[in-house]
């Protein structure tokens, strides 16, 4: 019997997306698609961190040095889960040449050259954005960023079925109920509207036409997603909406 569902729905997507500890609930086959829908809450808890963490450390060091340190709390409080989807899937859909070869790359710990790239353009870049992203605005975005690269997840798990049945994407993959998705949407949206004012329709957009971009070329690709998949939009739509926050 399931006294506290949301409580446990919300410990269920920091024990997936995070490193922090949360009370541990039994298991159950539709647990982490059930808790899809606080995954953005779980953006805004680490782009709060992450704004205090600035807020903090600004008076005291150099701004690249906090956009540095900041960066590498997200790495760390994530277990870099999607820096290692970025990476594996740089190197799969890099050097695979058809679904068979993808897919086996994907299951490949290693990272190769692609991976590598990917990893070091996806760090240096977000450290330098956020350097230079305005201070009036820096709490807006990097909180902003952190709940919609997140939301990313819930339109793709909706939509694309799983590339191959095991893993963590399959868990996700149309496991995603419209409620949830629903729910998630009004959350992600609405508390960047908040922050963003007018500002948020830019990053907004952008976010969307990432996700929808990136789930046809995974559906054209290996008919489907994977985790891996999943980490690799969260990245980019984050370094999007930096990108938002620096432009003129």
């Amino acid at each position: 019997m399931r006294l506290f569902p949301i409580a446990e729905e919300i410990a269920t997507a920091f024990q997936f997306l995070t490193r922090v500890p949360v009370p541990e609930f039994a298991w159950s086959a539709d647990g982490l698609s059930r808790s899809a829908k606080f995954f953005p809450l779980v953006g805004l808890a680490i782009g709060l961190a992450a704004a205090a963490l600035r807020l903090c450390l600004s008076p005291h060091l150099p701004v690249g040095i906090v956009a540095m340190l900041i960066v590498l709390f997200t790495v760390l409080v994530t277990g870099g889960l999607h820096e290692d989807g970025l990476a594996d899937v740089a190197d799969a859909f890099g050097g695979g040449r058809n679904r068979d070869q993808i897919l086996s790359i994907l299951k490949d710990s290693r990272i190769g050259s692609y991976g590598a790239i990917a990893l070091i353009f996806s760090i240096a870049l977000r450290a330098l954005l956020l350097g230079l992203i305005p201070e009036n605005r820096f709490v807006h975005y990097v909180i902003s960023a952190q709940i919609l690269c997140r939301w990313t997840m819930l339109p793709l798990g909706l939509v694309l079925p799983a590339a191959r049945k095991q893993g963590q994407g399959a868990r996700l993959a149309k496991q995603i109920s419209l409620a949830s998705m629903t729910l998630g949407t009004l959350f992600a949206f609405g508390i960047a509207g908040f922050l963003l004012r007018m500002n948020a329709v830019g990053p907004i957009v952008i976010v969307l036409l990432l996700t929808v971009l990136s789930g046809l070329y995974y559906r054209w690709r290996i008919r489907g997603i994977t985790g891996d998949c999943f980490g690799a939009t969260i990245q980019l739509a984050e370094i999007a909406v930096y990108i938002c926050g620096v432009w003129r």
